[in-house]
């Protein structure tokens, strides 16, 4: 493979000029198709298998008039304190309100609570519900003002009103993280390289793959279902990976020009070795995501294909287009002053000042005197990270979630005040009575048998499709629908009540609701977890046995990475579940961790762990491979690579935090809980654990059974093949370095 990637980077950088017009045409063209994409994207929310899942397809089968995707708003009404709703002044204002919102954009039916049992049991509260001849992809700027403008003749006419829904949601905010990761990323550049032009490069060529890649899912968006969601979450891993990879590209060809290589020629070198590096690290991040289907929900596996594919175009991208981006370049890939220290090429004779050790060796050195200590310090260090984690709570996000000052939550609130807790989360019985005897006694006898629980506080009665085969029983429980309470009512509706009512009456009933998607969402993660990790870590550990000729390598590796997700993990739950320091980065409301965070977490942190685990071993693995001991190796590693690290981490790091400041509860919590995974797998695991336990195994780090060896083919990613190939070119280190072109010569 290194040989095949040195003949491609000598073309791309030959050809540069064909290449950046190449992929500038493709950005053009798949923006073009983005920007010319008919209709909307809309989230395919669904769990195939599990029972909710079956209590929505028979709706949609039985009540086909019914779109199960059209919105509603849920207008609250409360009457000044010590008065009633139902005050001839106050009942009029209710009415001329719900009247102005029949006359909105898309609206189908307004509720009249007082005709509907709208009326809470006081006569303090009413509600009326909203409904829309639309999709949540349907709603407009001037369906939200007109929401909002009727709230408020409400409330100028002396009444609290709020709202409920997708239109009092308003907009999505996802922030400004690429932004601020973008200026945080271009400083640690500028540091790192001291060069503009050096520092630039990563950026321009990461935007251009994020763009298309960001582009193309725009593109896909309504025919594949992708949400806005997706891309954000595509484009926060796109972004990192791909200044990542130029930059650790960029630094392998200035490491190789210093050693007196020409420009082609280091290009070449470059990218046949960190070249290598960027294909198997991509490899483990793209597995990682893509390995997210087998949870076999839509949703997640869109999410997962759509952030893998964004990570192959950052991969092609450091292979192509950065070759050919530092033939432009030219000498100006070093600073200024870095280049008047040797005039005559431009290239300094070292970036190593004074001739003295780096930060990174004398880093290394420390641990390796010290690996016992270091080691058992950060093992205690990360477990205390990973406690919280045993107090784990998955949920969906719903208004009570909200913060406490948006219109969603005060409506969750007066809802819960006048109707009881469970209003706000009931559960939906539908049966299936088409093999029924007395479809309609059927339905009576299960509404009776449920009503009797102590859990449940009220039952609507059934309401039948037009055949009169398939009913829904709406059940209200006595408790909200993320208590614990609810989700016990839940377990017992489903293993000891529903059964013996479905054997009386030959009717067959699913238990579906808020609180039974969550229970149902949270099983269906939690079940899967086990084959994701046993498929993701298995197929990383034979592509890491391939890159470094080692068995206990990559299992260092793998058991890296659970100290990693594990101490991500408790952070994520001391901030958002527990409020710890949760004021710093804008959590105003505590609850459950989403359902699909740890799971999607740890399928994108495994990937971006082994890019540091690549990166930094690759170099020790190449220094081993031509002649140095096991404690060696491991200072020469972070001799070459530390600093390169440090500010591929920290880019990573600033990306990800950048998303912190989204409003949106997902962005946010995924942008800190991927912050934290890379500090900790970067500064801790990658940088201090891995040298230690290296230092511990010395010599049997490398070790691999003969056949084994014979077994794994040679991928050659420390590039001994590539340099045997280069002496037989009559390109060896020392030719070349005779015939070095100076780097003035053109750009």
């Amino acid at each position: 493979m290194a040989t095949f990637l040195y003949r491609l980077g000598r073309l791309s950088f030959r050809r540069r000029r064909w290449v950046a017009l190449i992929w500038v045409a493709l950005l053009f063209a798949v923006s073009f198709a983005a920007a010319t994409a008919e209709g909307n994207a809309e989230d395919d929310f669904a769990l195939p298998g599990t029972e909710a899942q079956q209590a929505f397809d028979l709706m949609e089968e039985a009540f086909p008039e019914a779109n199960a995707e059209s919105i509603s708003a849920r207008l609250v009404f409360r009457a000044p304190d010590g008065e009633e709703i139902i005050a001839p002044d106050h009942q009029a204002v209710v009415e001329d309100v719900l009247g102005r919102m029949a006359e909105g954009d898309r609206v189908l039916a307004v509720s009249d609570p007082f005709e509907h049992g709208g009326l809470s049991a006081d006569g303090t509260i009413a509600y009326a519900t909203v409904d829309y001849r639309a999709t949540w992809t349907d709603i407009t700027e001037d369906m939200r003002e007109h929401l909002f403008d009727t709230m408020d003749a409400g409330r100028d006419a002396g009444l609290e009103v709020e709202a409920g829904g997708e239109i009092a949601m308003g907009e999505p905010d996802f922030g400004e993280g690429e932004i601020i990761g973008i200026g945080v990323a271009a400083l640690v550049l500028l540091i790192t390289f001291g060069s503009l032009v050096a520092a630039g490069l990563p950026l321009v060529t990461a935007l251009v793959g994020v763009g298309t890649g960001m582009a193309g899912i725009t593109a896909l968006a309504a025919v594949a279902g992708l949400s806005e969601m997706t891309g954000v979450l595509a484009m926060m891993i796109g972004l990192a990976v791909g200044i990542d990879y130029a930059l650790f590209i960029a630094s392998r060809y200035r490491s190789e020009l210093i050693e007196g290589h020409s420009r082609e020629e280091a290009v070449g070198r470059a990218a046949g070795t960190a070249g290598s590096a960027v294909v198997f690290a991509g490899a483990t991040v793209i597995i990682a995501l893509a390995g997210l289907a087998i949870v076999n929900v839509p949703l997640l596996t869109k999410m997962g294909l759509a952030a893998a594919a964004t990570v192959a175009i950052a991969v092609l991208i450091a292979l192509t287009l950065v070759p050919a981006a530092l033939g432009f370049a030219g000498k100006r890939i070093f600073g200024k002053r870095a280049r008047q220290s040797n005039p005559a090429t431009g290239v300094p004779l070292t970036l190593n000042k004074n001739g003295k050790e780096n930060h990174g060796s004398r880093w290394a050195r420390m641990v390796l005197r010290r690996p016992v200590l270091v080691l058992a310090a950060c093992v205690v260090g990360l477990g205390a990270l990973a406690l919280p984690v045993a107090d784990l709570e998955l949920g969906l996000p719903d208004d009570g979630t909200q913060p406490v000052d948006t219109t969603q939550r005060k409506a969750y609130d007066m809802l819960s005040d006048g109707f009881g807790a469970g209003f706000n989360g009931p559960l939906m019985l539908v049966l299936d009575a088409r093999e029924a005897a007395d479809p309609q006694g059927a339905a009576e006898t299960v509404s009776a048998g449920v009503e009797q629980l102590d859990g449940v506080l009220a039952m609507a009665p059934p309401r039948f499709n037009e055949a009169g085969t398939v009913a829904t029983v709406i059940a209200f429980p006595a408790s909200g629908p993320a208590d614990p309470a609810t989700a016990d009512l839940v377990a017992d509706l489903r293993g000891s009540v529903i059964p013996p009512l479905e054997e009386e009456t030959g009717a067959e009933v699913f238990v579906s609701g808020q609180t039974a998607v969550e229970g149902d969402f949270s099983t269906v993660m939690t079940d899967a977890l086990v084959p994701y990790l046993t498929l993701v870590v298995g197929l990383a550990f034979i592509l890491l046995m391939l890159v470094f000729r080692s068995v206990l390598v990559p299992l260092k590796a793998a058991l890296g990475f659970l100290f990693s997700v594990l101490a991500a993990l408790g952070a994520v739950v001391a901030v958002f579940q527990w409020g710890w320091l949760a004021g710093l980065i804008g959590v105003s409301e505590t609850g459950p961790i989403m359902s699909m965070m740890p799971i999607f977490m740890i399928g994108v942190i495994f990937g971006l762990a082994m890019d540091y685990e690549v990166f930094l071993v690759t170099r020790m693995r190449e220094a081993h491979v031509h002649g140095e001991d096991s404690h060696q190796s491991v200072i020469s590693g972070f001799n070459l690579n530390a600093r390169v690290v440090t500010a591929a981490a920290i880019i990573m790091i600033s990306v990800f935090a950048g998303f912190i400041t989204a409003h949106e509860a997902m962005v946010k919590m995924m942008g800190f809980g991927l912050a934290m995974a890379i500090l900790i797998d970067a500064f801790v695991v990658r940088m201090t654990l891995v040298p230690a336990v290296l230092g511990l195994l010395g010599e049997k780090a490398w070790w691999l059974p003969r056949w084994l060896d014979r077994i794994l083919p040679d991928v050659d990613v420390e590039g001994a093949k590539l340099e045997r190939y280069l002496e037989a070119e009559g390109r060896g280190r020392e030719t070349v370095r005779a015939e070095r072109e100076p780097a003035t010569v053109g750009s």
